[in-house]
Order: C-alpha cells, then sequence, then structure tokens
C-alpha cells in the first residue's frame, strides 16, 4: 500500500507541475509541497525532481530549475548508481537552452564572462571553498537579502582557517548564469562549491544551502532553514552561523575520506593529521594511540606544523583523562611539552582549541582558558571550542555557565564526531546543579548510542547513587569493570580536573563507593 500510494502520489506531483495552474496559486504551492514531502522520504523520486523543475522553471527561475536537477542527478548517483531518465535529461536540457537565452531582468545582474584564475597558495594545502550567489526564488525586492546571506556565510567561513574561502567578489562574477560546479572548481581553483536558495512566503522566510564537492559533483550536506521576514538580519546572522558550524565537520570527513585513499608513499603532513582525526575524539585506546603515531609522522615531515603538536597534546591528554594510561601524570607531562612544541598558533582556531583542552585536562585552566578565548575571537562558530568552554566552566565550579556554551556548539555542529562528549558534558553541568534525573537521562541515552565510550558508565555510576538508583549504579560500575578491569577510584579522583572543585570530588567518590567500585 505505502508503494502504490507513493507511485501515486509521484504521478500525481508530475500531473500538475506538466499544466501548471497560475503562479503563486494554491494549486502550484500545493504541487511543490507534494514534490517536497515526496523527495525528503525518498531523494531519488525523479517525478518530484522534475516536477520542481518544471515549477522553478514556470516561475522564472531557470537556474533554480537546473540546479535541482543537479540535486537530481547526484542523488540518483549516490544511492542508486544511475544517470537520470531520459525524460529528466530532455528536461534540463530545454531549460538550459532557455537560460542560456534569456536576458537578465536583475539589476544586481552586472556579471561579466568569469576569467580562470590563480589558484593561491594555502598553508598546507588546505582545501578551498566558494560560496555561490544564491538563487533568489522571490520578488526582486528580495535580491538585498539573498545577497546579505551569502555575504555573512562568506564573512563566517573565511574566520575557520581549516579552508580557505574564495572572495565574494570573485564568487559573485557567477550571478545570474547557471554553472556547473565543475566548472567552477577548475575556474576558481576550488574544492568545494556552496549553493543555495532564498524564497519568502508571505512573512516567512526559507533558505536553502548545500554543499557540494566540486570534483565529483557529490552533495557532502544540506540544510534548510526558516525564519520570519521581521527578523530578516538576525535570521542571516544565524543562518551564516549554523551553516560555517555545520559545514566544518563536513569538509573535515570529505577530506579525511580522501587522504584515506592516497598511497602511503604520497602522503604529506596535512594528510597525515587528516588520517588522524577520526582517532582523536576520546573514544577507545587503540584508536587514540592510532592517532598519536599518525600525527608522530606528521610532526617527522614537518617538526614546526603546530596543529599537529596540539593535536597530540590532546591525545596525550585524554590518555591520562579516560585513564588509559598506567601513569597519567606521565601522559600530562607529554601533553604539556606538546603544548609548548606547537609554537605559533595563534591564528589557527582549532589548534587554540586542541591546546585549550589539553591544558585544561592538566588541570591549568586559567591558561586554558586563554587558548580557548583566542580561538573563539578568531571563529566564533568553532563548536569543539565552545564545548571545551563548556568543560572548562565545570572544572572552574561554575557549571551554571557551562550549559549554555554546550548548547552553543550542538546548535553549531549538530552532527559533530565530537557531539557525545557535548551531551556529557551538558549531563555533568546538569548534575553539579542539582538535576540528578536529567543527567542520568542523558548519560543512558549516550550509553544506548555508543556503548563503547567507558567514560558514560562512568558517569551513571556516580549519578544513579547520587540519585538514589543503586541497581542502576551497580549495572553500570559492572560494565565500566568489564571494559576497563584496573580501574579504581583512588587513580580517578588523583586527576587535576578535580583540582578546583574539592567537596565535588567527594560526593562523586562517594557516589561511586555506593556503585561498588574498587576504592584501591
Amino acid at each position: 500500500y505505502q508503494v502504490r500510494y507513493r507511485q501515486k502520489a509521484q504521478q500525481l506531483a508530475e500531473r500538475l507541475s506538466l499544466a501548471p495552474p497560475e503562479a503563486g496559486s494554491a494549486d502550484e504551492a500545493a504541487c511543490e509541497r507534494l514534490a517536497e514531502r515526496l523527495l525528503a522520504s525518498d531523494p531519488t523520486a525523479e517525478p518530484a525532481h522534475r516536477a520542481l523543475m518544471r515549477i522553478h522553471a514556470a516561475r522564472g527561475h531557470e537556474n533554480a530549475a537546473l540546479r535541482q536537477f543537479e540535486t537530481c542527478r547526484a542523488a540518483l548517483k549516490k544511492y542508486l548508481g544511475v544517470e537520470p531518465e531520459a525524460q529528466t535529461q530532455s528536461l534540463a536540457a530545454s531549460l538550459q537552452t532557455r537560460s542560456g537565452n534569456r536576458p537578465t531582468t536583475s539589476t544586481h545582474d552586472t556579471a561579466q564572462p568569469v576569467q580562470p584564475v590563480a589558484t593561491p597558495a594555502r598553508p598546507q594545502d588546505q582545501p578551498s571553498v566558494a560560496v555561490m550567489p544564491f538563487d533568489n526564488l522571490g520578488g526582486a525586492e528580495d535580491e538585498y537579502f539573498a545577497d546579505g546571506v551569502v555575504e555573512e556565510i562568506t564573512a563566517a567561513l573565511s574566520r575557520i582557517r581549516d579552508f580557505f574561502v574564495i572572495a565574494r567578489q570573485s564568487a559573485f562574477t557567477y550571478k545570474g548564469r547557471f554553472a556547473d560546479v565543475r566548472e567552477v572548481g577548475r575556474e576558481l581553483g576550488v574544492n568545494y562549491v556552496v549553493e543555495g536558495t532564498v524564497r519568502r512566503g508571505g512573512d516567512r522566510l526559507r533558505i536553502s544551502v548545500q554543499l557540494v564537492d566540486a570534483d565529483t559533483r557529490t552533495q557532502l550536506w544540506s540544510e534548510r532553514y526558516e525564519g520570519a521576514t521581521e527578523d530578516v538580519f538576525e535570521f542571516q546572522d544565524r543562518i551564516a552561523a549554523q551553516v560555517a558550524g555545520a559545514m566544518h565537520p563536513a569538509i573535515r570527513g570529505a577530506e579525511i575520506e580522501l587522504a584515506r585513499r592516497k598511497p602511503p608513499t604520497s602522503l604529506r603532513a596535512y594528510d597525515f593529521v587528516m588520517r588522524a582525526y577520526p582517532n582523536i575524539w576520546g573514544r577507545r585506546k587503540d584508536t587514540n594511540d592510532q592517532a598519536i603515531e599518525l600525527l608522530k609522522r606528521a610532526i617527522a615531515i614537518d617538526p614546526a606544523y603546530g596543529r599537529a603538536h596540539a593535536l597530540l597534546a590532546w591525545c596525550c591528554a585524554s590518555n591520562a583523562a579516560y585513564l588509559w594510561a598506567e601513569q597519567p601524570e606521565r601522559e600530562l607531562e607529554r601533553a604539556r611539552a606538546a603544548v609548548e612544541a606547537a609554537g605559533s598558533i595563534g591564528d589557527d582556531p582549532t589548534a587554540l582549541a586542541a591546546a585549550g583542552s589539553a591544558l585544561s585536562m592538566c588541570g591549568e585552566q586559567e591558561r586554558a582558558t586563554t587558548f580557548i578565548e583566542r580561538a573563539l575571537a578568531l571563529d566564533p562558530n568553532n563548536a569543539w571550542a565552545w564545548a571545551r568552554h563548556g568543560w572548562i566552566a565545570i572544572y572552574k565550579d561554575e557549571a551554571v555557565r557551562a550549559p549554555e556554551r554546550f548548547q552553543r556548539a550542538m546548535t553549531l555542529s549538530p552532527m559533530d564526531p565530537f557531539a557525545f562528549n557535548m551531551r556529557l558534558g551538558m549531563a555533568t553541568a546538569l548534575a553539579k546543579t542539582g538535576s540528578l534525573s536529567q543527567a542520568v537521562a542523558i548519560a543512558r541515552e549516550v550509553i544506548a548510542a555508543h556503548p563503547d565510550i567507558i567514560m558514560s558508565y562512568r558517569y551513571l555510576a556516580a549519578w544513579s547513587a547520587m540519585n538514589g538508583d543503586q541497581e542502576t549504579a551497580r549495572w553500570a560500575a559492572q560494565k565500566l569493570l568489564t571494559a576497563q578491569p584496573g580501574f579504581t577510584i583512588e587513580r580517578y579522583r588523583s586527576l587535576p580536573i578535580f583540582r578546583n572543585t574539592p567537596e565535588w570530588a567527594d560526593k562523586v567518590v562517594e557516589a561511586l563507593i555506593q556503585a561498588g567500585l574498587p576504592e584501591r
């Protein structure tokens, strides 16, 4: 029944779009909503893609229609490994002809033919991004808003030192015409392209954004935002921040995959750091050890690579904080040494966040705060820095300040590989401020999603015991000892993270004893 009705819905969307009603009518809006709902559940529904292509074209937005075709082609290639049907390709070809022959009507359309530009030298061969002019699907009065969104996103991405962002002036030479992302990649010398659309409907604004690999045309990330027109400028700022925060891990993930595919003989220091990234998020001892080895190889190639030293500091500090090392204090000394060896990282938010995180776990909260605040001053959308800012508040016995920081981190990067740590940070802040039931619930959620994260059992055992749930506390304690037989309360209590919170540390110790964990 579901399959049959879905097929009928696709046929209906196709028929409605083939005989489009008057622009702006209720029937046209219904057809558009139906097509969007179909694609939300099945991105490969070609009739729905064709319906949207026709609706965009009927409104005079051929560029948006052609981008819909590219989205269709990418989805079919990703999920089914096929090309679009002949009917879809024929529709795209006719739209390409119309777009090429249609004179521009926008007062903002002053684009000149694009001339290839020389690709500038980029530190460590970092990835590069171009934010293209967004297609305005509304009236001419909305053109300023579409341009403003692109301006804000470009500025927000420019603060992230992990990638090189092409200047707005170069990207805006494409305004008013459709260009294939491969063409853009070649002409601007970029690896990734950000595309989007802006549409006003009554008192609501809708913005769609996607990140595309310029070489493979693969869509790496996409999102849609809606807001009230009365909050137009606040809406711009919020979207720019969220796009920057979400794109950061998406591009990093693509670079990691690219480094993995390279033969070992051609790896550079940058590639070794990319290979290390998936292993540095504190999940398991073996992956953390792999990250350390990869970072050491990067440093051997480039001894002045500050980010590699900073990430090495984080990994060594993690060895101590998660009690993976037999001698935690020795690992903390290695972390401090790696921070000192990092040298000048004052303009690299990621390196500053890593170094600050390591120093925080070494117990140096004031110095760590300096690093983290510097990272956020350079890149206000750095989710990792916001998360570590939250942990620093906890370690400084200022837990009431932590939830806002963790929430900011999770909002900026909801799919972050470090999201579990943000959630546990939020739970720790709740536990310290008396909301034990909420803290226990979050710990259970993290364990259900990531049963291999041992630290979660440590927290669940303590918070459940504090909350009077001895059964859950003992279950968590047993799971902890199974995964980490050498765990003792004494070793845990000796960590520098408890240095500024002795009363809380004593409560944790008492709770862990109640849960049945060994003191020595």
